[in-house]
């Protein structure tokens, strides 16, 4: 019996991640994108009309992370073009670093002059979250849950999610706020005490993804708050996640 065990742990390999900030996803990974040239106009075109997203727009063209959901569409129709690299280090503080165009630099990374002092004079050591799905799919919310799996252990830097809003330092919100979620959502970010951060994990959180412009969203509350930290993805990948978390606490240095 013991042997077997062994025999099935051997075949498993190493699951646990020893340093997530120097982990390398595969090639098949969707991360960020990279733009070869300046398309023609009826390529640019063409590609605007295939996004089902609306996250590819021309002159220049730009392929935008907050609308864009990693279908790969575009990068299959011209692999000369558009290519989806591992990277998986998506999050930013600044919307505008989401749009990638052909002179977009290697690396998405946050805006240190719009990180809040008190973020990381207050949760530079420690960090609870509290999530809350807004409409979502449950995809992105089984990744975050993954985060604390054994395979990334992200309690390992102080930082874990809580049940209560009383008990958090901030909210982690997922999916595109519909109607009957607004009121919710807002009563939780209410109930965090002050410093509080406000993170969107997803696509859809970031602009309302596939849903953005449906009447039964209620995007208000983000007119509202001020939002520390855009993840994008679909869904978000843990390393993504946990990335974008740790540099916002300061507790990774890009």
């Amino acid at each position: 019996m013991l042997f077997s065990s062994l025999k099935v742990l051997r075949s498993h390999g190493r699951q646990f991640i020893p340093r997530l900030d120097e982990a390398r996803l595969p090639d098949t990974f969707r991360g960020r994108p990279t733009v070869a040239a300046e398309p023609s106009d009826d390529v640019a075109e063409e590609l605007c009309r295939i996004c089902p997203s609306g996250a590819v727009s021309k002159a220049p063209f730009t392929i935008d992370l907050g609308r864009c959901v990693f279908c790969n569409e575009c990068a299959m129709r011209y692999p000369d073009l558009v290519r989806f690299t591992s990277d998986f280090r998506l999050a930013t503080n600044d919307l505008s670093r989401l749009r990638v165009t052909a002179q977009s630099g290697d690396r998405i990374a946050l805006d240190e002059d719009r990180v809040r002092s008190e973020i990381r004079r207050t949760f530079g050591h420690a960090l609870r979250l509290r999530q809350v799905c807004a409409g979502g799919d449950g995809s992105t919310e089984m990744e975050l849950n993954a985060t604390m799996n054994v395979n990334f252990d992200f309690g390992r830097y102080g930082i874990e999610f809580v049940a209560s809003p009383r008990h958090a330092d901030g909210i982690v919100v997922s999916g595109p706020i519909t109607a009957n979620m607004a009121v919710a959502l807002e009563l939780c970010y209410r109930a965090v005490a002050t410093p509080r951060i406000v993170i969107l994990a997803g696509t859809d959180a970031v602009s309302g993804g596939l849903f953005a412009g449906s009447e039964a969203l209620d995007r208000g509350f983000l007119d509202r708050v001020g939002v520390d930290l855009y993840i994008p993805g679909n869904p978000v990948h843990p390393l993504t996640f946990i990335d974008g978390v740790l540099s916002l606490t300061g507790r990774l240095k890009k």
